[in-house]
């Protein structure tokens, strides 16, 4: 029982670690999308980078919430 509840915490932090992993990626993604579509169809003031990027960020920002609410609901189910 003890051997379980430590495999748990191990996987409760291994989420944790995750989270900014997965932000940075996204965040990134989304920048080099709008620098892609910045270089294709030229404009002044680099729009598509711009908002790429806050959709990157908003979308991150969701998937942090979805993933510790998961957690939090696994937490209250001890």
């Amino acid at each position: 029982m003890e051997n379980q509840q430590k495999k748990k915490q191990r996987n409760k932090w291994l989420a944790l670690i995750n989270i900014p992993i997965q932000m940075g990626i996204i965040v990134f993604l989304f920048a080099k999308l709008g620098q892609w579509l910045d270089d294709k169809y030229i404009n002044k003031h680099n729009l598509y980078v711009k908002i790429l990027t806050m959709i990157g960020v908003a979308i991150a920002f969701y998937n942090i919430a979805r993933q510790l609410k998961e957690i939090n609901k696994s937490e209250e189910e001890k």
